[in-house]
């Protein structure tokens, strides 16, 4: 979730140096965005073993079900995806498996204690006994980031940030449509 605290500075930057408004973006119809902050909220509670996987899983199903519904704004089919490759991993290993090579490169050898080895909480150390590992948290981010990501947190990043500078772009370009439109019919 660091990665979050830089990607929308950078995303908003980018919509201000395209010529975009962060007001914009407030103007943007999305749907059941409150379903998408219960998402978020279910993937900060400190539970462990079952309750914080079928925590995540539960976060990470209504997540799919606002990016299912907000499809077609941009960015979104990225997220889904994302969320989808995410959801995979999760599901087929009973939560997220993270290397331990990705935790160290990270800058983040202090928590290693902190991640169970087995299955059945929201992260834990990949072992030979999980599947799909190269959907893992297996990318490391270094300082100041310090995270280990997946190919789906990526992915989903990469619409969010979209959806972003696309909407802070929106009024700019409808603007320019009804000027043309206008300019055709004069």
């Amino acid at each position: 979730m660091r990665l979050v605290l830089f990607t929308f500075p950078i995303a908003i930057l980018a919509g201000y140096l395209l010529g975009g408004r962060l007001g914009n973006l407030a103007s943007t119809s999305f749907r059941y965005g409150w379903v998408g902050l219960v998402g978020v909220a279910l993937q900060f509670l400190p539970l462990e073993g079952t309750l914080g996987y079928l925590s995540l899983v539960g976060s990470l199903l209504l997540l799919l079900f606002v990016a299912s519904a907000n499809w077609r704004l941009p960015g979104f089919v990225l997220i889904l995806a994302g969320l989808w490759l995410n959801f995979i991993v999760i599901t087929v290993n009973e939560g997220m498996p993270v290397t331990k090579e990705a935790v160290v490169a990270s800058g983040q050898a202090s928590t290693l204690e902190d991640l169970h080895a087995s299955g059945g909480s929201k992260h834990h150390i990949a072992t030979d006994d999980d599947t799909l590992l190269i959907l893992a948290d297996r990318i490391a981010i270094p300082a100041p980031v310090k995270q280990a990501v997946s190919v789906g947190d990526f992915v989903a990043y990469a619409g969010a940030m979209w959806f972003v500078v696309e909407g802070m772009r929106r009024r700019e370009r409808d603007s320019d449509r009804e000027l043309s439109v206008a300019g055709a019919s004069a």
